[in-house]
């Protein structure tokens, strides 16, 4: 099969993920933000099946929708045949009214039906998608939460710290590159939330996804004014990059 780059190959994603996750490991051997990747890595694996679900048409559920329509359709034409073999109960005017009355209701209440059960398998799907964003959101903010003790302020600040000063154990150049990892991860956390998008095109599921990719885009773009601070103060010393 030729390989299109029309959409994203949830697979490439996640491999993509799989590869930052050794990185991190390698290079910051017991940082929780490696444990964070790896929770961002069983996401993606598990949101990229859901996403395909979600795309799939739900044959059983339709044939079932099928069914009580048919089954609707055949009680309506029933009872509508049931009042015109009776003529003679309608012999007034008051009578006719009411037939009417109660054939509009029916009517109403039929098409109201009608419309529930053709969006049925839409709604089902879109709260399965709003479920498993919501856990994306979520992890956006925790990477967040791994990169804000990261601050380059402290390589130029004249003060010294204080007893609830977080520990500075890292380089300046390690500094720079946890924080760039956490912007890949805000990045390809953007990217799972999109195959959602990509398979369901919904108009809420897709207004979703772009609000984690506007707080994703924000988040990576503050962390990239730190590391063009760090890049600014000149290298501390040699290192390879990965």
């Amino acid at each position: 099969m030729a390989r299109t780059y029309r959409a994203l190959d949830s697979d490439k994603v996640i491999e993509t993920i799989g590869v930052l996750r050794h990185r991190i490991v390698e290079r910051f051997p017991g940082a929780g933000l490696g444990e964070v990747c790896a929770e961002l890595l069983l996401l993606a694996g598990e949101n990229s099946a859901r996403a395909e679900k979600i795309a799939r048409r739900n044959i059983p559920l339709r044939v079932a929708i099928f069914v009580l329509l048919a089954a609707g359709v055949a009680a309506l034409a029933w009872i509508v045949r049931l009042f015109t073999s009776f003529p003679t109960a309608v012999d007034n005017v008051f009578s006719v009214l009411q037939g009417v009355d109660a054939g509009a209701n029916l009517i109403v209440l039929t098409g109201a039906g009608v419309f529930f059960l053709t969006r049925i398998e839409e709604r089902l799907k879109r709260r399965a998608a709003l479920k498993a964003l919501h856990e994306l959101r979520s992890i956006v903010h925790v990477i967040d939460m791994h990169q804000l003790t990261k601050d380059p302020s402290a390589v130029v600040s004249v003060a010294g710290n204080t007893p609830s000063s977080p520990a500075r154990t890292l380089s300046r150049f390690e500094v720079t590159r946890y924080l760039d990892y956490c912007s890949e991860m805000l990045s390809l956390t953007s990217k799972v939330a999109v195959l959602f998008a990509q398979g369901f095109p919904d108009p809420i599921v897709t207004e979703t996804v772009s609000d984690i990719e506007r707080i994703a885009a924000g988040l990576a773009q503050k962390i990239w004014q730190k590391i063009i601070i760090l890049e600014a103060l000149g290298p501390e010393k040699e290192g390879s990059r990965q």
